[in-house]
This record gives C-alpha cells, sequence and structure tokens, in this order.
C-alpha cells in the first residue's frame, strides 16, 4: 500500500458548500449508569505470536468481502501465524439470532468477534458472553517480538468520531463493549431534475416537508400525472422512507419527547400525547397519498424512488447506490434523472436541537480462549486504524469512516468529486454523513431495547395502513389503541 497524503473532515465544510449540502450539528445522546452488567472479562494477555484462528461474523456482501480480504492479508504480513476466518452470516437479524441461538448451547460455540448494534449487545449481555474493551485499549502489554503495544494510544483514541467512539459505552455501567466499525446515517434522496423543474427546494423541517408534498400533488395534478395507480402501487407519490422504526424514534430524539430510559421498571416511555401528535400526523400524511414507507409499500422505497415512482426517499448512506437510478453506478449509460441530497428533515430549526440515527456496524469480542481473544484484538485495532482500509470501505460503501483523520490520497480525490452527479453520489452522501456526524444519536441499549423497537416501528405500520381510513375522534382512539397494544407487549422487559 502507498504512502498517502492526509485528508482532514474539517474540510467537509468547504466541500459540501461545494456540492450545495447543508450540513446539521447537534449533540451526541448520551446515556445514563443505572444498569450493571455484572460482565467479567477474560484476562487480557499480549499475543505472544503463536498460531491461532479468529473468526469474524458480519453482514458484508460480495464487494466489501473483497476489501475486507485484501486487508487480511495485509494484517498476515504482519501477524503471519494469526488466521482470519471471515464469513458473512447475510443480514443483521439473521447474524443476531444466529448468535442468540450459539449463545444458549455454550460460549464455545461463537466466532471470536462479530458485527453488531448496541441493542444486539444488550441481548448477548444476558448471558455474559461479551468482552469489555477497556482493558484491551488502555493495555501497555507488548506484542511478542514487536514494539506494539497491545493498547491504543492517546493519539489514536482522540481520531475516532467522539459520537460513534461514545456508542460503546451506551450499557448503563460505562465500560467499553464494541467498537465503531463504519458508520451510516439518514439522508433525504431527491430527483433534483423534478425539482429544479418545478421550482422547488429540499425541506429543513417537517412542516416545510408537509407543505412540499401538497405542492408536489397539486403540480402532478395539474400536470394530469396519475400518481394514485393501484397497478403500479403508488406512481409518483411525494415522499419514501425506507423505516418506520427509524421515523418514530428519530421523531422522539428531535422532539425530546421520549422513547426509551435506563430507569428499572420505566424502560419504554414512547406513551405520551406528543408522539401521538406526530403518529396521527404522519397516519394523515399517509391518507392523502404524501408518503409510503417500506412495510406499506412492500419494497425498499429507494426501488420506488429510482423508478420514478416518488421524488424523495429517506434511507441509509450506507445504501446510496441503490438511490442511483438506471444501470449500475460507472456503467456508462445515461441515468433517467440526477439524484439530490439533502440532511432529513428536523422538528426544529435549532441547529442545537438537530437529531438524525448514528447507524452502521460496530464490532465486539466474545469471550474465548485468552490468545484468541488477544488475536482478535489486534485485528480489530488494525481495521479501525489503518488509514487505507477506512477509506476503500467507505469509498465501496457510502459508509463513512470512523476516524476524523483518513490519511488516503485516493480518498481526498474521492470526496473532492462530491455533488459531481450521480457517478459520484456515494462520495456526495459519505460527506452528508460526515457533516452530520455531531448530531447522530444512539437509543439506550438494554436487554428489551431491540423489542422497542420492532413494536414502534409495527406501531407505524398499523397506524398508517388501518388507521388512515378513519378520522377525528376514531383515529385518536386507534392511535391510543396502538400505544396501549406496544407498551402491554413490553412490559415484560421492565
Amino acid at each position: 500500500m502507498k504512502k498517502m497524503k492526509k485528508f482532514l473532515f474539517s474540510g467537509v465544510a468547504a466541500m459540501l458548500a461545494a456540492a450545495n449540502l447543508v450540513g446539521a450539528a447537534s449533540c451526541f445522546g448520551g446515556d445514563s449508569s443505572s444498569q450493571n452488567n455484572a460482565n467479567t472479562n477474560v484476562d487480557v494477555v499480549a499475543y505472544d505470536g503463536s498460531k491461532v484462528t479468529v473468526t469474524f461474523y458480519h453482514t458484508m456482501g460480495a464487494a466489501l468481502t473483497t476489501v475486507l480480504k485484501e486487508h487480511i492479508e495485509e494484517f498476515n504480513k504482519i501477524y503471519p501465524n494469526i488466521k482470519i476466518d471471515q464469513k458473512s452470516q447475510g443480514d443483521y437479524d439473521t447474524l443476531l439470532s444466529l448468535l442468540n441461538t450459539r449463545m444458549s448451547t455454550g460460549l464455545e460455540n461463537l466466532p471470536t468477534m462479530a458485527y453488531c448494534y448496541s441493542d444486539h449487545v444488550a441481548s448477548y449481555n444476558a448471558s455474559k458472553a461479551v468482552v469489555t474493551l477497556d482493558e484491551y485499549i488502555n493495555s501497555t502489554l507488548t506484542v511478542a517480538g514487536t514494539n506494539e503495544t497491545m493498547g491504543l494510544t492517546e493519539t489514536q483514541i482522540a481520531n475516532y468520531v467522539d459520537s460513534y467512539y461514545e456508542e460503546g459505552k451506551q450499557f448503563g455501567d460505562g465500560k467499553m463493549y464494541m467498537l465503531p466499525f463504519a458508520k451510516s446515517t439518514e439522508v433525504l434522496f431527491y430527483n433534483k431534475d423534478y425539482f429544479e423543474a418545478n421550482n422547488l427546494t429540499a425541506p429543513t423541517t417537517w412542516d416545510e416537508m408537509e407543505a412540499l408534498c401538497a405542492r408536489i400533488i397539486e403540480i402532478d395534478t395539474a400536470n394530469k400525472t396519475n400518481w394514485n395507480d393501484t397497478a403500479k402501487k403508488t406512481k409518483t407519490i411525494p415522499l419514501g422512507y425506507d423505516s418506520e422504526a427509524n421515523w418514530f424514534i428519530t421523531m422522539c430524539e428531535q422532539q425530546g419527547s421520549g422513547y426509551t430510559s435506563m430507569e428499572e421498571g420505566n424502560h419504554f416511555v414512547f406513551n405520551n400525547d406528543q408522539n401521538k401528535a406526530f403518529v396521527k400526523e404522519f397516519t394523515e400524511w399517509y391518507g392523502k397519498k404524501y408518503v409510503t414507507t417500506k412495510e406499506c409499500y412492500g419494497s425498499y422505497t429507494s426501488d420506488l424512488f429510482t423508478t420514478q415512482g416518488c421524488y424523495m426517499s429517506i434511507g441509509s448512506t450506507g445504501g446510496t447506490g441503490y438511490n442511483i437510478p438506471g444501470l449500475e453506478e460507472g456503467s456508462g449509460t445515461e441515468a433517467a434523472f440526477e439524484v439530490g441530497i439533502a440532511p432529513i428533515p428536523q422538528a426544529s430549526t435549532d441547529p442545537a436541537k438537530h437529531k438524525v440515527i448514528s447507524q452502521g456496524p460496530s464490532v465486539c469480542l466474545f469471550k474465548k480462549d485468552a490468545q484468541e481473544v488477544a488475536a482478535g484484538w489486534l485485528f480489530l485495532k488494525y481495521l479501525n486504524m489503518s488509514d487505507d482500509f477506512q477509506a476503500e470501505f467507505s469509498m465501496t460503501s457510502g459508509y463513512a469512516p470512523v476516524l476524523e483523520t483518513v490519511n488516503n490520497e485516493a480518498y481526498a480525490d474521492f470526496l473532492a468529486k462530491a455533488g459531481q452527479g450521480n457517478a459520484n453520489l456515494k462520495a456526495t452522501c459519505v460527506l452528508q454523513n460526515i457533516a452530520q456526524k455531531d448530531a447522530c444519536y444512539v437509543s439506550y441499549a438494554f436487554t428489551g431495547s431491540a423489542k422497542a423497537r420492532e413494536q414502534v416501528g409495527l406501531l407505524m405500520q398499523n397506524a398508517f395502513i388501518n388507521g388512515s381510513q378513519k378520522t377525528g375522534d376514531a383515529l385518536d382512539a386507534y392511535i391510543t389503541e396502538q400505544f396501549d397494544i406496544s407498551m402491554r407487549t413490553l412490559n415484560k422487559y421492565n
């Protein structure tokens, strides 16, 4: 790998201005320390150079697996006796289910390390299966035959994006259970050609979004566009939002109206009038054909967006490639329309109150033989600290690196092309992701937090499909009933 020049994320603002993007800034959603996981750890030892196999479970597709394999080869030039056995396990839900099943039969059946989200780790902590990483991070032990310490230097720790790094501590005891691997968030993809032709601008608030959706309906009605063709489900609906759960939780964060807490016996705090009000509002949007979602539509709304069945789609920066119309990115075929990217709308115009979800994989280590865990830690450390890996993973996926500073010339050139059409959409999306990093939030992680996410997603879905047929007091009663059903389902986790 050639030496690369330094790219500083502090230069993002200038690039965003050139790409006509709007940044967002806010405070990271912190955590309380009321829950103690009582998680005893394995002995922290230095890797002794012996032959050991590290098993890494992840959800990468073919392109990212290729990037990973290339860097496993680089890692093995440093540590030839550490064999990395990497295996893709499909999607996150499949991986979570697999590991929970393995856990029930004994920790010896677990991999060394795996992709995770915080609510996954909360589930694994019920079996005390996850290694806390603080002792490795702070270790001054030296790897056998080298001058390298097992731990991270102060400079390396400081180079993590703060909000990404702090996600690993969201478990109530202040300990680090996972390290970030690559991060995504949600953005608004919009049909730039349609917007320019009709003198429209991307909305910055949900009130602006409502007005914009109404205006789009007016435009298409005047143009006799059939936007309610049942054979095609929706023809030109204004907005698609991939995740009902993300929408619900993000609104709770943006409004400060409460979603979950770490208080024992009171984990689920979303059953309140303020949250019922936004569910009612968005249900009415659905009834007016302003919006659809992945579950309501029956597919990712990026599919609807790229075929011009909707003009806007809110989805993950990690799925940027799916929002590019036409054939494969870089195929040379002219796209059906140019895609614009903007931050998701906010509940407030105050930048200090802006919130956007933090997504993308972290990695945790499981309790195995001490040398196996030590080797797994070194591999995770290598991937986190490798400028080349962080850059190539980001360029291939559209995820943002977990580091503030990436020394990679190719990556700097990649980001410099942000805003320059669909061929560079991933770069545009990565820059928008980076610009919003200080607005990122994560939800509290405890046993049952994954169920809370599942329930609020179902709540929104049911409200849209069934509640949109109701009005007035009947709609209010139906939404209250859906909240009550969710709370009854979740009570056993309190």
